[in-house]
């Protein structure tokens, strides 16, 4: 008997200090559970709250089973390329930090890229050079025409297709041909790794941004200083391209890394210098041919012929 007592009192004192910690419990008596009675059970609403939350991990842990299992979009699917334009703003303001300000050892891949490549960046641009580009390639000639009277000027909407196309074709061709040509290099020598084909549009797209100033530069009419900054633009591009190339090449032979980027500088400044020339060059003066003046005759031609008799 005194040790059913000493049992029943402990027991109630765990319940006493149960319920002193947690005021909000609920107790119930178990008299069906013992005949001889006297035991107390102490409900804790708080238990709910854990199985709920042990619950809500569980099912998160199971969504997040089904997203890993669940297979990756098609190539011909939206969702394949929506991965590409996953950037938000201060990713994007990022990248062309990085490439309006190159300097040596700073991998515009590794820097700000961080192995995700986007399309977002490169194809608004391309797209917003194209653009102005024609826009103040027409700007130029009004200009030109107020200055000189002589100049006939129309409306050339053919250069937003023509800057369109030149901007996209060397935006997407040539890294296109230089990913092809740097996975043929490792195929001969395996310590060059190059970038991917993402990776290098990429790269072209955001180095093409400095342009867009530059361009809007060039409607001040003064050639030393339209030339002074299309070279300052070129350097600051072709200088970003180098330096971001020049740890995939580094391992090729000497040779072909100099050609390469060689070969990618030319390129460059083809691309600006035929920019230059296309949409800023002023139509040549249309002066208008004064009518010859016509000739004076003799008033003696002029007269009637007198007939002698």
């Amino acid at each position: 008997m005194a040790a059913a007592a000493e049992l029943a009192f402990h027991e109630f004192e765990e319940a006493t200090n149960l319920l002193a910690e947690t005021p909000e419990a609920v107790t119930t008596r178990s008299d069906q559970l013992s005949p001889q009675g006297g035991h107390v059970t102490v409900a804790l609403g708080s238990s709910v709250g854990y199985r709920a939350e042990d619950e809500l991990e569980e099912e998160g842990d199971k969504t997040a089973l089904l997203q890993e299992e669940k297979p990756p979009p098609g190539f011909w699917t939206f969702g394949y390329y929506q991965s590409f334009f996953d950037v938000d703003t201060s990713q994007v303001l990022d990248r062309i930090r990085g490439s309006l300000m190159p300097r040596p050892g700073h991998n515009f891949v590794r820097h700000h890229l961080r192995n995700r490549p986007d399309l977002y960046g490169s194809f608004w641009i391309c797209a917003t050079l194209a653009f102005v580009l024609a826009v103040t390639g027409n700007l130029s000639l009004v200009l030109a025409q107020r200055r000189d009277p002589s100049i006939h000027y129309s409306p050339q909407f053919h250069k937003v297709t023509v800057a369109g196309i030149a901007i996209y074709c060397y935006a997407w061709l040539v890294p296109l041909a230089l990913w092809g040509f740097l996975r043929w290099r490792q195929g001969i020598r395996e310590r060059v790794g190059p970038y991917t084909f993402l990776e290098t549009v990429s790269i072209y797209g955001y180095s093409l941004f400095v342009f867009i100033p530059t361009v809007i530069l060039w409607l001040i009419p003064v050639p030393w200083l339209q030339w002074f900054f299309g070279a300052l633009a070129l350097a600051l591009s072709a200088s970003g391209l180098v330096f971001t190339l020049w740890p995939v090449v580094r391992e090729d032979t000497r040779l072909v890394a100099v050609a390469l980027l060689s070969t990618v500088v030319l390129l460059h400044a083809l691309l600006a210098t035929g920019c230059k020339f296309y949409f800023f060059q002023p139509l040549p003066a249309e002066h208008l041919a004064l009518p010859a003046p016509a000739a004076s005759l003799s008033p003696n031609i002029l007269s009637p012929a007198t007939v002698k008799v």
